[in-house]
């Protein structure tokens, strides 16, 4: 039976190494993150399986896939090195002086809401910075988030967030963090003069109507269509678009119903068109939260751009009821 690593002579640098691949998924790039050759990170990775006594990663066409245990043990590994590095070289960020791009991701309708205020913060406390916004398209964005594709997702995750509270309910670190920024709820949308403007919007006058879907995946079946799934309900789907903006100018033109954040209504532009009726069965509130990889959590630029879009959140809400 193999002893367990003796932790008093494990070499701190073998897990910065780890970090790296993992981060990575390749071992050329790994190297060239640590200024090291990529011998020098093979022969760490085999000091490291010695060690703990598993592969943690196996060649995978250009690069590696880690096992098993080493997905379990590297948020911690990660997050213990962040705090090693915020605490011996904190590395201040000076937004004033910053010279960066942050990737963001979220849809149409949140992006609406939070740009005016994130551009007018960014560019009166950092001038430097640039941001890219990228278009939401998967309710799961941790795999993008993980091969760092992006540095903060910005949505609604009802399936990530119940499984990251699983997580720590069980008592593992989960790989991510996230902050909720603000809460609201779907109302059915229509133009003024739709046949159901005037009348009780049952659920078989809804299920009979036209409808129009929003799919950030084009995915032929949402979450509307699952709650209706739950009651024995179906709906006649017409259109399937991949944006709010588009969905709110295909029904204000059109017999076609659709679903919408309320919150959104008032920055399409086109309020004064739409005609809002209560659902008649029930959704849950959108909860709309910012989710980043737990890597992340102690950098200071980072930290920087999630007050940033805290703030322009406040600034979007501020006196709505």
């Amino acid at each position: 039976m193999k002893n367990s690593p003796n932790f008093r002579t494990l070499d701190l640098n073998l897990l910065r190494v780890f970090d790296q691949v993992m981060s990575e998924r390749n071992l050329t790039r790994a190297a060239q993150n640590l200024a090291m050759t990529q011998p020098a990170v093979s022969n760490a990775l085999n000091r490291l399986r010695e060690s703990v006594g598993d592969k943690l990663v196996v060649r995978s066409g250009y690069g590696v896939e880690p096992t098993p245990k080493a997905l379990a043990v590297w948020p911690a590994i990660a997050d213990a090195l962040r705090q090693i590095e915020s605490s011996l070289s904190p590395g201040e960020f000076v937004p004033a002086q910053a010279n960066r791009t942050f990737i963001l991701a979220m849809a149409d309708a949140t992006a609406a809401e939070l740009m005016p205020g994130l551009v007018e913060i960014t560019m009166r406390d950092a001038p430097g910075v640039s941001l890219r916004v990228l278009p939401l398209s998967t309710r799961d964005p941790r795999r993008l988030l993980d091969e760092g594709e992006m540095d903060l997702a910005v949505g609604f995750f009802p399936t990530v967030l119940a499984e990251l509270t699983g997580q720590e309910q069980a008592g593992r670190l989960p790989a991510f963090d996230h902050q909720r920024l603000f809460g609201g709820e779907y109302v059915c949308v229509m133009r003024n003069g739709h046949p159901l403007a005037e009348v009780p919007l049952t659920i078989e006058r809804y299920c009979e109507a036209h409808h129009l879907r929003v799919s950030f995946t084009g995915r032929p079946f949402g979450f509307v269509d699952e709650a209706l799934a739950a009651l024995g309900r179906q709906r006649h789907v017409v259109l399937t678009v991949n944006q709010f903006f588009t969905a709110g100018r295909a029904v204000a033109t059109s017999d076609l119903i659709t679903v919408l954040p309320r919150h959104f209504i008032s920055v399409t532009g086109m309020e004064h068109d739409f005609t809002l009726r209560e659902l008649p069965f029930s959704l849950p509130p959108v909860l709309v939260h910012s989710l980043w990889h737990r890597r992340q959590s102690q950098r200071g630029d980072h930290a920087w751009l999630r007050a940033a879009v805290l703030a322009a959140t406040g600034k979007a809400f501020e006196g709505r009821e």
